[in-house]
């Protein structure tokens, strides 16, 4: 080949190349396109000086009333090659079983509650005729990202235009798997129900365009009325951000409480004197939803070990026990079903009434299914 025609084709090869690095750049660009919105927003105007007035607000971020920390360094233990190369058992070894809810019940003013749980710390709260939906993550990914982040390890049991019309929408904090955009705005468009929120938590809404009218932020012991429901933020034990920016945006755990009946969720928590303080007040419960996933000796403040959400319930005054906040997302080092195992062995040792429902699957508070150890079937 002469060296004109060499140096055309080197010169092509360079222009493919160079048309090739445009073209993945453009197209991770347009994956990353929703990114910056995921994100969600930040303290400002009214709403600053709102969290400003807090009693956990303080050195512009909130607070746990007892200092605690995220992580706790273990010397010898590396976690990110424990992540990689552990022998932790963290994914189930076949589908998980999903259920299907029957029919929704008509409007039913009676004493009768049901929870319905759709995976991780996704639930439906069906008490004296209302419905409240708690913190709904059905993305596929638990991420600002649609390419990266922790994958769901079953779909939802139920698509979210199947849900029954909601009279409330019930977020803990702001973390992804617990609040998530697309989520929302889906929500935003398919119901009409309002959003109650930890002080800070509408700038997010805010920014995905849920109207004013549909946000109601509440700071620990405050309340809000809703059609027969009296809905309580209550405190926990965690965090919150979703960037570089940490504790702009409050956490709370829930008390819904109706004319005779009463739930308790705990969101994502640490266990902490709290609990008995809440049961004291707001107690006994007629069933609690508690978190028993994603925990670790490395991070103990902030998330429950199973066998301390048994003593969380029993603080609380618990009746039914519902464990959430496992089996959809690996969000830890702890074998996929552990868990549950734990907990199951933990609320017999202690006579702890319990129900490990499937995904999907109606649990009537008053009639509960059997435990059945569905789980270690597909572990």
């Amino acid at each position: 080949m002469a060296p004109a025609e060499q140096e055309v084709g080197r010169s092509l090869g360079r222009r493919m190349r160079g048309a090739a690095g445009l073209a993945a750049l453009a197209g991770l660009a347009w994956v990353a396109r929703d990114v910056p919105a995921a994100l969600g927003g930040r303290l400002a105007g009214a709403r600053a000086e709102r969290a400003a007035r807090s009693p956990q607000f303080h050195d512009g971020t909130f607070h746990n009333p007892v200092g605690t920390r995220t992580m706790v360094a273990e010397p010898g233990r590396n976690l990110l090659r424990e992540l990689i190369f552990g022998k932790q058992k963290r994914r189930p070894s076949t589908p998980v079983p999903l259920l299907r809810p029957s029919a929704p019940r008509p409007a039913d003013t009676g004493d009768e509650l049901t929870i319905v749980w759709y995976g991780h710390a996704s639930a439906l709260i069906e008490i004296e005729g209302r419905r409240v939906l708690l913190d709904p993550v059905w993305s596929e990914r638990c991420s600002p990202s649609a390419l990266v982040g922790p994958r769901r390890l079953h779909e939802p049991p139920v698509r979210l235009d199947e849900l029954p019309t909601l009279d409330a929408i019930l977020i803990s904090h702001d973390h992804y798997d617990h609040l998530d955009m697309a989520t929302v705005q889906a929500l935003l468009t398919g119901q009409s129900a309002p959003f109650l929120v930890p002080l800070g938590v509408g700038a997010h809404l805010d920014r995905w365009g849920v109207p004013a009218e549909r946000i109601i932020e509440l700071d620990w012991s405050e309340s809000h009325r809703l059609d027969g429901l009296e809905i309580t933020a209550t405190a926990a034990q965690h965090f919150s951000g979703r960037g570089l920016r940490r504790d702009g945006t409050l956490w709370s755990s829930w008390v819904v409480a109706g004319q005779r009946r009463k739930v308790f969720y705990t969101g994502d928590s640490g266990y902490f004197a709290g609990y008995a303080e809440i049961g004291a007040e707001h107690g006994p419960f007629d069933v609690t939803l508690m978190q028993i996933g994603a925990y670790d000796r490395a991070w103990p403040s902030i998330h429950m070990f199973p066998e301390e959400a048994v003593d969380a319930h029993i603080d609380l005054c618990g009746g039914l026990f519902i464990p959430v906040h496992w089996a959809t997302f690996n969000l830890a080092l702890h074998d996929w079903s552990e868990p549950v195992d734990r907990l199951w062995a933990e609320a017999k040792a202690r006579d702890v009434r319990l129900a490990v429902p499937r995904p999907g699957e109606r649990v009537v508070v008053d009639d509960p299914p059997a435990v059945d150890g569905w789980w270690q079937a597909v572990a």
